[in-house]
């Protein structure tokens, strides 16, 4: 149970938070210098799982490779990839190429402008619709994020758990009896800010927070508890060998399938231990499993090589439902004709996108 403000603590809320957004919000944000919804949609979607400063390089970038929905409708998919190369969740990139040919071929390259509408479009989830609805279109729905979690969870004391999906209803609606109904978007961004500086996780600094005197969780020292969410599963542990494979031709280099984990990216060799290990009473030596992997390199690739494991601990990435640790393999053969995958140079191989886990195994070699 909610307990509630009045119209008139709704009011003052409304005026504290957005004469603290209209002094100190981040209007430096490139987002920010207009209200296109092409270029809030952009951000919005590479704001999901990084961090700010991290992306404005990426958005600057991608704007200039990009600079219209047209442009990003149709480009080519490796320059995609390539573009968006290490922020992670690739989806992100191939669900906003789909989404922007929804809205060149189906709306006639006119936005949708309400949050209803724009979920519609493939990867726009309702924070995303509601972000874009009200920043680019003004229509006052609360764009619910890890930070409206954060913020609405401690002015209110709100104690149902975040991570059910149910719990989404109960801040959206709360959202919608406290945004300000005449600038949706800077309220929304104003929360966004809030909870990255004065309301963050851990750190917060609620003693100078501009709207100190709304926060029922400051008030009786119960902060740490809120938002209320409960823990998800811990990542998959997940065994893999990388063969980095070098001839006078260059590296051994392949492009992933299609489908599945890190889809059409370029990446070396990759084994996971389970391709040799099914019998899980099996105690298998690592001198065993890297013969196994050079009679697997031999019979996929046709290439016969004697494989060392470089020395210094494997290399570890974490997915959301994986943990990888990789252990790279490295040896020096003469050009041999392949049965699948290419010889590349390095300064060939370096157009081809690559996922973060690639870069981290090149950074051990």
């Amino acid at each position: 149970m909610i307990d509630m403000w009045d119209e008139q603590t709704i009011a003052r809320f409304q005026k504290t938070l957005l004469d603290w957004y209209d002094q100190a919000g981040r209007s430096e944000l490139p987002w920010r210098l207009n209200h296109d919804p092409y270029r809030v949609w952009v951000s919005e979607i590479m704001l999901q799982q990084t961090q700010v400063q991290t992306v404005i390089p990426y958005f600057e970038r991608f704007m200039m490779m990009f600079p219209t929905l047209n442009d990003l409708a149709s480009a080519p998919e490796q320059e995609l990839l390539k573009a968006w190369e290490g922020l992670g969740y690739y989806s992100r990139v191939r669900n906003m190429q789909k989404a922007a040919r929804q809205v060149r071929d189906d709306y006639q390259g006119v936005w949708p402008d309400t949050m209803a509408e724009l979920e519609n479009l493939t990867g726009i989830g309702p924070y995303t619709a509601a972000a874009i609805a009200s920043i680019a279109f003004n229509e006052p729905v609360p764009a619910v994020d890890g930070n409206a979690f954060r913020v609405f969870a401690r002015l209110f004391k709100i104690d149902a758990d975040i991570a059910q999906p149910k719990t989404r209803k109960v801040f959206f609606e709360l959202g919608l009896k406290i945004i300000d109904q005449k600038r949706p978007g800077d309220f929304n961004q104003a929360i966004m800010d809030l909870g990255s500086s004065y309301m963050t996780a851990k750190n917060y600094d609620s003693v100078h927070s501009p709207v100190r005197e709304f926060n029922a969780a400051f008030a009786d020292g119960t902060e740490d508890f809120y938002p209320v969410k409960t823990k998800a599963p811990k990542p998959k542990p997940i065994t893999y060998f990388a063969l980095a494979i070098k001839s006078p031709a260059g590296y051994l280099w392949e492009q992933r399938p299609a489908n599945g984990l890190l889809a059409n990216f370029w990446t070396m060799p990759l084994y996971a231990l389970t391709d040799f290990v099914n019998d899980p009473d099996a105690d298998w030596t690592i001198d065993e499993m890297i013969v196994a992997t050079q009679k697997r390199l031999a019979s996929d690739y046709g290439v016969s090589a004697k494989l060392t494991k470089l020395s210094g601990r494997p290399v570890t990435h974490v997915y959301t439902h994986q943990k990888w640790t990789v252990t790279v393999l490295t040896a020096e053969v003469t050009e041999q004709a392949l049965q699948r995958g290419t010889w590349r140079t390095t300064t060939n191989l370096a157009g081809d996108p690559q996922p973060k886990i690639q870069e981290k195994i090149w950074q051990r070699l």
